[in-house]
């Protein structure tokens, strides 16, 4: 038996998986059952409570802190929402999203100069997410897709994944026609009612 081996462990404590979908599932639960004291604690990064630990439970040794601050970015949007949000779609669709009435996504300035933050850099940009999920949350937009957002951060410094290039490439696809017919035909009837 390794040092890494505890009596009773039938694999490896590094071999642990991570489980970014149940996760998810716990963190949308809180809201929903309302545990605001729980998410009040995942909001406060400084100082680890029970909440952090628990969180970083879902990735395994390996991906601990990843988890953990995760779920404080899920915390960060999901404060005084009385509903949770799955979210959906990469970041970079999600940041897409990011604007006000005039200009969402390239064609908003500060959305553009975030998403430029993020995907230039070489650790995972925590700070800048933050701020995503912050303008997310403020433009009263969906946030991306927490389950994909915690693969992808897992998989950011995998040179296959380029999952930074691949959040710009989603950032800048334009809408397709099938949107543009959709968002249109919602703006008529709002006009009509």
């Amino acid at each position: 038996m390794t040092e890494d081996n505890h009596p009773g462990d039938a694999v490896p404590r590094d071999a642990v998986p991570h489980d970014s979908a149940a996760l998810t599932t716990w963190l949308t639960t809180l809201v929903r059952n309302r545990e605001y004291g729980t998410l009040a604690d995942l909001r406060r990064a400084r100082n680890p409570t029970n909440a952090h630990i628990r969180a970083g439970w879902y990735g395994g040794d390996a991906h601990r802190e990843l988890f953990e601050r995760m779920a404080f970015l899920f915390a960060i949007y999901h404060q005084g929402r009385p509903a949770p949000s799955f979210g959906h779609g990469s970041f970079g669709a999600a940041a897409r999203r990011i604007g006000d009435g005039t200009a969402r996504g390239p064609e908003n300035p500060g959305a553009q100069r975030l998403l430029d933050r993020v995907v230039a850099s070489r650790r995972v940009p925590w700070r800048h997410l933050q701020h995503a999920i912050t303008r997310l949350r403020s433009c009263e937009q969906a946030p991306p897709s927490w389950t994909q957002l915690t693969e992808d951060l897992i998989r950011w410094h995998d040179r296959r994944e380029r999952v930074a290039y691949r959040w710009s490439v989603e950032f800048h696809t334009p809408v397709t026609v099938s949107q543009t017919a959709t968002s249109k035909q919602t703006t008529r009837k709002d006009a009509s009612t």
